[in-house]
């Protein structure tokens, strides 16, 4: 059975590459460099696995980070701590 494409491989040549650290509360953190996939895992081995495998097992693309990372998933330019109203 062949194996599932990663989600975030693209049509571009360009390899996403992937941190891996703990947030302020000890988790597990990965994100790609551009914001646009990521998450927070149970361990190391897991985000580990899932930076590999989005990464089409690219070594070079997986970077551990010491220190804290912290997982933003706010859209590119606007503050993480911004809230929408309703109109």
């Amino acid at each position: 059975m062949p194996e599932p494409e990663p989600l975030s491989r693209t049509s571009s040549s360009r390899v996403p590459q992937f941190l891996i650290g703990k947030d302020s509360r000890g988790r597990w953190v990965v994100r790609d460099k551009r914001g646009l996939s990521g998450g927070l895992f149970i361990n190391r081995a897991e985000a580990i696995k899932f930076a590999m495998f989005e990464s089409g097992r690219r070594a070079r693309a997986v970077i551990m980070v010491p220190g804290g990372l912290e997982l933003d998933m706010a859209p590119h330019g606007e503050p993480t701590n911004t809230r929408r109203h309703a109109a």
